[in-house]
């Protein structure tokens, strides 16, 4: 059995304790009782000398003759040996197959072991698992779990032993079960039952029964005794912090368990050995009587508040008496009135300890000045500068501003609180003389316009009269305003705030009922527009409800004649809104949208300007073909002529006027346009436009290809006819994969029912929500005939059946390619039939089929046809040049996809030639000297398409394409756009103007006028490309750049998106441009709204002001918080930007707060303040883990000297003799024959 061999420390130890221990001497290199050192050859023994042969070779001397012992291997391996009849799976015929290799393969993969599988003569499971110790046991518990039958014991043992063999969280369980191989049970600590269940195999129960009474027999012999003890007697037993049972549970290796004082409990619990803990009990009676003899007590008064001197730091002070003294101090509890402190002691040393409690007592006092709670912050002063001075003074005093109440507590030394108080009584008294405050009540709804924008008015005054003005916030709903300060101050403070006060009483609010909708428009980009109508009225405050309240309601407040005026002028601005914001729906031909909007947008851009209309047009991927004009409604029908203009032109559009009865309008129209769209989309998507409704009028427009409008006309008018007379509706359901079926390709199916019976048979559309319902309409009695044929019709696909066709294998793969596409469509056609041909690399040619019987067979007929064209498949070639070859397949390929859908067939290109050599007249030369040589009439390889599928749909395929590309006798020259002319434009290096255009008379002249128009737009974008390339420099102190960039650029992108302009800012690695320089390029009146733009950040910018403040690093965190979430909302709430110092920073405690002065001071005095709070929290902690985690005294150590030996080689005297350099045996040559040598570790295998 091989094995990794792993070196640890102990391994070592024993590796090296077997080298000869009488040859290994220890060195103590101590001071002068130092032992001569060990020699070179006694501290390196040499390796054995040669030998005549190895058997008769003596043991050789040194260390290294001594018999190594074996290192333990970290790789084990171990056999288990299962039984016939304790297998579990016993299957003969599937030995390595199967459930149990299975489970072999996931205990291999779960612990990392390896298992191997034999079979014994006698049937038994041999397992042979290997790996590391760890592994291997898990190994096992799986193994013997998974693959060996299990059996069960129980095992009854005391109810208080059950925690000794759970052992701490689970560990000495799971380390029972994982040795052997079972599964323990042990009831709950609620279930009175004492049994232990132990399920594995015999041999892992027997073992684990064993283990589990032997924990129980090892717990039997330890015993828990309570001891009872007077309470007042507990601190001698226990002795100065714990130092005495702690001595005594160190000594008897009992655990004794003491109440703590808070506990009124007076039984001492013992526990350990029965031998032991007698010897602790016998101590802690010892101690507990001599002291019950010796002591006495004294009471004296303390009061109350001087308790927690006398108690002290977590009750550091008493333990302190206690240990100088040996007298126990009780203190009353806290939530006690009582005043008396109780000493317990010998007398002797009572006099001793009862100073010691009034020292303690009186080393500390606690104080208070009277003082008006409005002084509070001027007596501590800015960023808190005036208390700092006292605190700094006198560090011991602490002194607490309660909030509300009209004095300052003072707590400390008494001779330091005595001092203190004298000097805040003195600037109490001075701060009387000086400063005043004074309360006026103005009603709280103007108080924001107190404030002003942004604080501006307040700000204002405080400044103006050096006053504090005290504004209560809007949720208190309070009218009364504190003013504070100097009282000449104050006065003037309190005349202006109540003369604006009385101004906006008499002012007038009225409110305007403008739609929301138009809230938007009306403030304008950024508040452009409402900016300029306040600038108008100036004296009008308005205000907009929040989006979120879905209010129409603007508030207008100002002087009477300001606000009238101002409602004038917003309703006149409302109407003008009303008018342009009439809308029209236009359904305009998908194909033909890119035609409206016209190249770079050239068509739409000019209906726009002069209808002066918005239209919107669906997006490209969009199924919505309706085009939304917004404006005027004179303007907006004209462009909806223009565009429906456009239409008729492109295209075959022919428009019907049908007149039908208003009244039956909406019935026509149906549920959410149901019936009519089915109409349409029957119709080849014809477009029907009903008047609006309230017009009166009974014209309905049809639109769309001539014999399309017809087919609708006759269906509108039949249907109107039946809501004439008389109509009837049914609803029936049916799954929506049925939904294809049922209609039939191209709708035969469901057009077989209506001309059958004459109803009308609604499916949904992709939009509606239920998908499952089917609406019939039409008389009655064709309702219930077509209600009956669908209903046959659905139970039939309800009815699902399993069937089978053959299909030769070779075609398998036209079905799966493409992710099985051509079976997902049969799928959809055929009413979600499932269709499974069998695995790729098996011979077999069975189909499997299964769904609704009529769906199966149809989808049958279908795989029979696909099957019927790929074996009658053939292949054409097409020769069509190839410089036509991109006409052909239209625009991204639409063309020839269009082709190879209609006609069933697979079309390929080929290759482009990759140099064509262009002769004179622009035609394209052969390939090289092989065109030369070959036939001139015979087409070139890279001109041949080639065309699979059945032959007569091939041929189908090879007209359509030669018609595509207007080719007779495949020579005229490429089509353009809809007309069959050439367009020759000149190579650019002969800068020539002229355009020739070849083909038929007819089509030269429309030609002719397209290429002028387009000349025309191009022209149009030359001069709108010049007008777009204005450049406009703004100068701007880079230190602002970055924040004009914004996050991640947000800010400069949003001013780029909103102006439509281009903004560059200078390359800070080249020195050559002026780095204050930003580039605006776009129209001009662009250019300059974002350089206002910009100039105006840069105005808030410069308002702003930085300043450091020192902050202790230890609370920097503490600040920042969670993922910079309480600096965050610091920043917030101030509106500053904070900037703490990065690791590694000159001074680890300066922070930078930014932003508006006033904001800046409010956030400073709101950090100092957080300074304070979390400092004294960090420097608590410093203390405590000092007491927890004292400095080790290091003793003075003398410096090493080393390893030392003696005799080494590099110590030797000249005078040995040098080795012989000519001496071929003392150095042999390369390749010289030397005599062998006995190698010490054996000979070479």
């Amino acid at each position: 059995m091989s094995s990794v061999a792993v070196l640890t420390q102990e391994s070592f130890a024993e590796h090296r304790s077997g080298l000869v221990p009488q040859q290994i001497k220890v060195a103590t290199l101590n001071s002068e009782e130092e032992s001569d050192p060990p020699t070179y050859k006694d501290a390196f023994p040499p390796l054995p000398e040669k030998a005549a042969c190895l058997e008769s070779a003596q043991e050789p001397a040194g260390a290294w003759g001594n018999k190594i012992r074996p290192i333990k291997a970290s790789v084990i391996t171990q056999v288990f040996h299962v039984p016939l009849e304790e297998r579990k799976y016993k299957d003969m015929n599937q030995f390595g197959e199967g459930e149990q290799a299975k489970i072999c393969l996931e205990i291999m993969q779960r612990t990392g072991a390896h298992l191997e599988l034999s079979l014994a003569k006698d049937q038994g499971l041999s397992i042979m698992v290997s790996g590391k110790l760890d592994a291997v046991m898990k190994a096992r518990k799986d193994i013997v779990a998974r693959l060996q039958t299990q059996a069960s014991a129980t095992v009854a043992i005391p109810k208080e032993h059950h925690r000794f063999v759970i052992g701490k969280n689970g560990e000495k369980l799971q380390d029972l079960e994982l040795k052997t191989a079972t599964k323990i049970q042990i009831p709950r600590p609620d279930d009175p039952s004492n049994q232990i269940k132990i399920t594995g195999t015999k041999e892992g129960i027997e073992k684990a029964r064993h283990e589990v009474l032997l924990i129980s027999a090892e717990q039997d012999k330890r015993a828990v005794e309570r001891l009872e003890v007077e309470k007042a007697f507990h601190p001698f037993i226990a002795g100065p912090y714990n130092r005495l049972v702690g001595e005594i549970m160190q000594e008897t290796g009992t655990r004794i368990n003491i109440p703590p004082p808070s506990v009124n409990r007076t039984e001492i619990v013992f526990t350990g050995e029965k031998e032991q803990l007698a010897q602790a009990v016998a101590r802690i009676k010892k101690i507990y009587e001599e002291k019950k003899k010796k002591t006495t007590t004294i009471a004296v008064e303390v009061k109350k508040s001087q308790h927690k001197y006398v108690i002290g730091p977590k009750g550091n002070s008493l333990q302190e008496i206690l240990e100088r003294t040996g007298v126990s101090v009780e203190i009353p509890p806290s939530d006690s009135i009582s005043e008396t402190v109780i000493l317990r002691g010998e007398p002797e040393k009572l006099g001793q300890a009862l100073t010691e409690v009034y020292a303690k007592a009186n080393s500390f006092t606690v104080s208070s000045v009277a003082a008006p709670s409005w002084l509070h912050r001027f007596i501590i002063g800015k960023k808190g500068q005036n208390l700092a001075k006292i605190t700094q003074q006198m560090p011991k005093v602490h002194i607490e501003f309660t909030e509300g109440e009209d004095k300052i507590t003072l707590e400390g030394p008494t001779e330091d609180v005595s001092v203190a108080q004298e000097q805040i009584e003195s600037m109490v008294k001075d701060l009387i003389n000086r400063m005043d405050y004074v309360e006026i009540s103005i009603d709280h709804k103007f108080h924001r316009h107190l404030i002003g924008k942004s604080g501006a008015n307040i700000n204002r005054i405080k400044d103006q009269y050096k006053v504090s003005v005290r504004i209560p916030p809007d949720s208190e709903k309070s009218n009364l305003i504190r003013i504070e300060g100097d009282p000449q101050g104050v006065q003037q403070a309190k005349r202006e705030l109540l003369e604006l006060a009385s101004r906006m009483e008499n002012e007038r609010t009225k409110d305007l009922i403008i739609e929301q909708r138009f809230h938007r428009t009306i403030i304008g980009q950024k508040g452009e527009r409402i900016r300029e109508i306040r600038d108008k009225f100036p004296e009008v405050i308005i205000n907009f409800p929040d989006p979120a309240q879905k209010s129409d309601i603007v508030q207008l407040r100002g002087p009477k004649n300001e606000v009238e005026k101002c409602t004038k002028y917003m309703q006149k601005m409302v109407a003008d809104l009303v008018e342009n914001s009439y809308s029209i729906s236009v359904p305009i031909f998908k194909q033909f949208h890119k035609n409206i909007i016209g190249k770079g947008g050239a068509n739409i851009k000019k209906i726009r300007e002069e209808s002066n209309t918005k239209i919107d047009l669906p997006a490209e991927n969009s199924n919505s073909e309706t085009i939304v004009i917004t404006g005027k409604r004179a303007n907006c029908e004209a462009a909806r002529s223009r565009i429906l203009s456009i239409q008729k032109d492109l295209a075959n559009i022919a428009e019907v006027e049908v007149s039908i009865p208003a009244k039956l309008h909406n019935s026509l129209i149906g549920t959410k346009g149901r019936l009519i769209r089915s109409i349409m989309e029957e119709c080849g998507g014809v477009h029907i436009h009903f008047p609006v409704e309230g017009s009166g009028s009974d014209t309905v427009v049809i639109r769309g290809p001539s014999s399309d409008v017809e087919k609708a006309k006759k269906q509108l008018l039949h249907l109107a006819e039946e809501k004439q007379t008389r109509s009837f509706t049914v609803d029936i359901r049916a799954k929506p994969e049925y939904h294809k079926f049922l209609i039939g390709k191209g709708g035969g199916k469901i057009r077989k029912v209506r001309d059958s019976t004459g109803a009308r048979v609604i499916f949904p559309a992709a939009e509606d929500k239920d998908q499952d319902l089917i609406t019939i309409i039409g008389k009655e009695d064709a309702v219930r005939e077509a209600q009956k044929e669908l209903e046959a019709l659905i139970q039939n696909l309800d009815n699902v059946v399993e069937d089978y066709m053959l299909v030769d294998p070779r075609h398998h793969r036209h079905f799966v390619i493409r992710r099985g596409q051509v079976l997902r469509e049969i799928a959809e056609e055929y009413g979600g039939v499932m269709v499974s041909f069998p695995r790729s690399g098996t011979q077999s040619d069975r189909v499997t089929l299964k769904g609704a019987k009529d769906c199966v067979e149809a989808a049958k007929k279908r795989i029979q046809e696909i099957t019927e064209d790929l074996e009658a498949q053939v292949t054409l070639e097409c020769a069509i040049p190839q410089k036509f070859h991109r006409s052909v397949m239209g625009p991204k390929g639409s063309r020839i996809q269009q082709i190879t859908r209609d006609f069933s067939v697979q079309i390929k290109f080929p290759d482009r030639e990759e140099n064509p050599v262009v002769q004179e007249n622009g035609d394209e030369a052969g390939e090289g000297r092989e065109a030369k040589d070959a036939d001139p009439g015979s087409p070139r390889r890279c001109d041949i398409i080639i065309i699979s599928g059945r032959k007569e749909k091939c041929e189908a395929a090879k007209e359509a394409l030669e018609v595509r590309v207007h080719v007779p006798l495949h020579q005229a020259p490429a089509s353009s756009g809809l007309l069959p002319v050439n367009i020759h434009v000149p190579a650019p290096e002969l800068q020539s103007d002229i355009i020739a255009i070849t083909g038929l008379a007819a089509n030269l002249d429309r030609a002719k006028a397209g290429l002028l128009e387009r000349v025309k737009e191009l022209q149009a974008e030359q001069e709108d490309r010049a007008l777009r390339s204005f450049k406009l420099s703004v100068t701007v102190d880079p230190k602002y750049h970055p924040k004009i960039i914004g996050r991640k650029g947000a800010v400069i992108t949003q001013i780029r998106l909103e102006h439509d302009v281009n903004i560059q800012f200078p390359d800070k690695d080249d020195g050559s441009q002026p780095q204050d320089q930003i580039t605006i390029t776009g129209y001009e009146r662009n250019t300059e709204a974002a350089r206002d733009a910009i100039l105006r950040i840069v105005g808030e910018l410069e308002q702003m002001v930085s300043e450091d403040v020192p902050l202790d690093h230890r609370v920097h965190a503490r600040i920042i918080g969670a993922r910079g979430k309480a600096i965050r909302k610091i920043m917030d709430e101030f509106k500053v930007d904070i900037r703490f110092p990065q690791s590694g920073a000159p001074d680890p405690n300066c922070v930078t707060v930014t932003g508006l002065p006033e904001n800046v001071e409010e956030a400073i005095d709101h950090i100092l303040n957080l300074e304070e709070e979390y400092l004294a929290d960090v420097v608590d902690s410093e203390a405590l883990q000092l007491y927890m985690k004292p400095p080790a005294h290091e003793e003075a150590k003398a410096p090493s000297r080393g390893f030392v030996v003696r005799d080494a080689p590099w110590t030797a005297s000249s005078s040995e003799k040098a080795p012989d350099m000519s001496s071929s045996e003392e150095f042999p040559s390369f390749g010289a024959q030397v005599a062998p040598k006995t190698l010490p570790w054996g000979p070479k295998r």
